[in-house]
């Protein structure tokens, strides 16, 4: 039920409401630059508990954290065609420095492949240093046409893995662990249910073999790319001259993979769970898992001080708890903490207090109950983060499942775009010529090739041409 007029209803203008959370949640500001936001401490606090849930996994499977500059020298660039050629017309470029021309352009990195291959030269000698599993946190820039916050920015922040490895099994079971480990943040953190499966060759990544992808289905009906691993063969290492001494003295070159994410999973964070009041933050992201509301403390000292006897016991919890003591009306605050999209909701009133019990409202599906402030009730609000996890989760989880639809004439596949019915689930010849034809007459691409292939039809419907994978389609933000 709609209850906030400060933001217009996501059925009537999407692209608004979205807008609108994300200035009036407190997520981000526009700077002065197009492209270029603020990440406010609220927006920025869910992508530290995403980088911090991230980096732990990164660290249990053996890679290290480090940092390249910022900066490329055009000739770096240049020694990867297929690469430079994938970026250059988004490439921000420096030619001066200290007020002087620069003899040789630095391109802004747009990512950072052709850095760690030049480092990983310098460092790599014997099959011994192998594999190399590094990742880095940083930013990047990319200067897009047309920007929104979070989901497409000339600036955003990223994670970028990239690893180095003896063998091609070893490298692509590298590319494919990774993508679990995201996988898993959809499910485990960000109750997000992603498909999952391998890009096609037309929508790989430039100068990779392999593209794997996490694609998110947004309530429009629109794919969301969520993030990428790639193998990428020994093309790389080949390019920029990388080789070690393997075990029998001869001169091998290793195997490489890249993988990442980046605050785009904000955006879709936002459109995934978000409602006509707001935001819907799932807890293990949320920088606020329970807001509690003093009722009528005016008129009784014991309400205040239960409240931060309670803040204080959840906090021993481990839970991220704000205590709004504000001489705001409760009716003002039920608004603003709905619209920031805060889990669980505890008012503390006087004439509950004389029952020894609370009211309790989850964010996600507005269930209020009155629960007893006995022992249990502290592990109970911690248990209640997984609960309500689980229940973003499934509720998502149905409404992709209800998305797919399998198509088997071209007449289908267009009645799914255009109407935003969701995934259309079709047969595929393997050409680009089908993926030029969606793309020029519906706007669509495709999203993946589903690991889990079970055949339905023998019939390419674009081009009728024999049908050899189950593919995805769909228009995408």
């Amino acid at each position: 039920m709609k209850k906030n007029n400060a933001i217009t209803s996501r059925s009537e203008d999407m692209s608004k409401w979205y807008s609108e959370i994300c200035v009036k949640a407190e997520l981000m500001s526009y700077s002065k630059v197009k492209g270029f936001i603020v990440y406010r401490p609220y927006g920025y606090a869910i992508w530290e508990q995403i980088k911090n849930w991230l980096d732990n996994e990164f660290k249990k499977t053996g890679h290290q954290n480090v940092y390249m500059p910022s900066l490329i020298p055009e000739s770096l660039l240049q020694k990867e065609k297929d690469h430079i050629s994938g970026f250059a017309p988004e490439c921000a470029v420096v030619t001066q420095g200290g007020g002087e021309e620069l003899s040789e352009k630095l391109y802004v990195r747009p990512t950072s492949e052709t850095l760690f291959c030049d480092h990983f030269k310098d460092i790599l000698s014997s099959y011994r240093d192998l594999p190399i599993k590094y990742n880095q946190w940083c930013s990047v820039v990319r200067w897009e046409k047309t920007t929104r916050p979070f989901l497409r920015g000339s600036e955003f922040l990223w994670q970028e893995g990239h690893t180095l490895h003896r063998t091609s099994e070893e490298a692509r079971e590298e590319a494919l662990k990774m993508l679990e480990i995201y996988n898993r943040l959809g499910k485990e953190v960000l109750a997000i249910p992603f498909v999952t499966g391998k890009k096609t060759d037309k929508e790989k990544f430039a100068g990779a073999v392999e593209t794997y992808t996490i694609e998110a289905l947004m309530p429009d009906g629109q794919a969301l790319q969520s993030g990428t691993t790639h193998y990428f063969g020994d093309g790389f290492a080949r390019h920029y001259d990388i080789s070690y001494l393997d075990s029998d003295n001869q001169l091998k070159t290793p195997y490489q993979t890249s993988w990442g994410v980046s605050t785009r999973l904000i955006g879709s964070i936002i459109m995934e769970h978000g409602d006509d009041n707001g935001l819907v933050l799932p807890p293990f992201v949320a920088p606020i898992q329970v807001v509690i509301i003093p009722i009528r403390a005016n008129d009784s000292p014991e309400v205040m001080k239960k409240a931060h006897s309670i803040k204080e016991k959840l906090e021993e919890q481990g839970l991220r708890v704000l205590l709004d003591d504000s001489d705001k009306t409760p009716g003002w605050k039920y608004a603003q903490y709905e619209m920031k999209g805060v889990p669980l909701r505890i008012d503390v009133g006087p004439r509950d207090l004389e029952k020894n019990q609370v009211m309790v409202v989850r964010r996600f599906d507005e269930k209020k109950d009155f629960w007893d402030l006995d022992d249990k009730f502290y592990a109970r609000v911690k248990d209640e983060m997984e609960v309500i996890t689980k229940g973003m989760y499934n509720k998502a989880k149905e409404y992709v499942n209800s998305h797919i639809v399998e198509v088997h004439t071209y007449e289908e596949l267009e009645d799914c775009i255009l109407n935003h019915k969701g995934y259309a689930k079709m047969m595929w010849s393997g050409d680009a010529d089908t993926e030029d034809i969606v793309k020029q007459k519906l706007n669509a691409t495709s999203r993946c090739i589903p690991f889990e292939q079970v055949p339905f039809g023998d019939e390419d419907p674009v081009t009728h041409k024999k049908a050899k994978y189950v593919v995805y389609f769909a228009r995408s933000y």
